[in-house]
């Protein structure tokens, strides 16, 4: 089964989407990982961004192995880089 999660995008993402918040159709049992896999495919030329990113769940930074829900607030962030 699928499950539908919402993701608030930051920077890049909201560039690239066009958008703050996204949802994303992913399998039920869904992990942050595939959740990067997904985004990948929708948007290629994010992929090598999505690598170095953080994702956090429920205010707070996840792994890749982290799992995910419809219920879960997510958010990507890019890193951060200055001068």
């Amino acid at each position: 089964m699928m499950q539908t999660v919402r993701v608030r995008l930051f920077a890049r993402f909201r560039d690239v989407f066009g958008a703050e918040v996204i949802d994303v159709e992913v399998a039920e049992r869904a992990t942050v990982k595939e959740l990067r896999d997904c985004l990948a495919v929708l948007k290629p030329e994010i992929a090598v961004l999505l690598v170095r990113s953080q994702i956090a769940v429920n205010s707070e930074f996840a792994d890749d192995s982290t799992g995910i829900s419809h219920m879960d607030e997510i958010a990507i962030l890019p890193p951060v880089s200055g001068g």
